[in-house]
């Protein structure tokens, strides 16, 4: 059983839902990300999405992209993301942590590494797997193309996760069922991280239509910003996503407050859950 699995058969037994907020690797400082995820955890996360920095990030608002062109002046791509999860692995083997990004950095990994006669996709896997990953979301990576990528991860005892939207056909989400495990994610809201206002009950009659096609767990993140938000949203969803708002609240934060300043906002957030 993968540790996404494992941690969420642990929360339903306890009637609790889980918490996976988000942050950037390497934002806002270079070497704060280990430190962070470790206080995010304290903080009462179930498990941690990490941005991948990308260049292109076409489904993220104004929020993440700043905190991953910052990443990407400090020289932040994937083979540091993968040093900061095997770093914070060093003292954490329970948390899940899921990396989120794009295409095309798992796919130069592959090219500047790649053995010959090798898959594609066979280092960044190998070498997730090595440094603690428990699983992938790509945002570009439609369904009925990652047959053979979900399988190796799989073989790796990681889970490749996927999107779903409010515009989501009932053909996308039986695609979606077909290759996904450990969650999938819906984003709550048309549009990019960050922007519109959540409509909780939208949401809640989303989530009937997504349980005909998907089994397992299902994660809401997009719009997300605060306590009453994450209550509203955990009364109906299996797990809550924030991220942007996070990034607004350390932003500013001298190096020595990041990682205090973000446990103390999700012990809000965890609370909120758990009441």
């Amino acid at each position: 059983m993968s540790r996404i699995a494992a941690t969420f058969e642990a929360l339903k037994a306890q009637r609790r839902k889980a918490l996976f907020p988000y942050v950037t690797a390497g934002y806002p400082f270079a070497d704060v990300t280990p430190e962070l995820m470790h206080a995010m955890v304290a903080g009462g996360a179930d498990g941690i999405e990490l941005g991948v920095p990308f260049s292109d990030p076409s489904a993220d608002g104004p929020v993440i992209q700043k905190a991953g062109d910052k990443a990407l002046a400090f020289g932040i791509g994937m083979a540091q993301v993968l040093d900061m999860v095997r770093t914070f692995r060093q003292t954490n083997t329970v948390t899940p942590v899921v990396l989120m990004g794009y295409a095309n950095p798992v796919e130069r990994y592959d090219q500047v590494r790649a053995k010959p006669g090798a898959a594609a996709g066979s280092s960044f896997v190998r070498d997730a797997a090595a440094a603690g990953v428990d699983g992938v979301l790509i945002v570009d990576y439609p369904p009925e193309e990652c047959e053979a990528f979900a399988a190796d991860l799989r073989a790796h005892n990681m889970d490749l996760i996927f999107l779903l939207a409010p515009t989501s056909t009932e053909a996308r989400m039986a695609q979606v069922a077909s290759v996904a495990s450990g969650f999938v994610y819906y984003v709550s809201l048309k549009g990019v991280t960050g922007s519109g206002a959540l409509d909780t009950g939208a949401v809640e009659a989303m989530l009937p239509r997504i349980r005909q096609h998907i089994s397992i767990p299902v994660c809401v993140g997009f719009g997300i910003r605060d306590a009453a938000s994450a209550r509203a949203i955990a009364k109906v969803a299996d797990a809550v996503a924030i991220g942007a708002k996070i990034i607004q609240v350390i932003e500013n934060q001298p190096r020595d407050q990041v990682a205090a300043t973000a446990q103390n906002f999700l012990k809000e957030i965890r609370t909120a859950l758990d009441s």
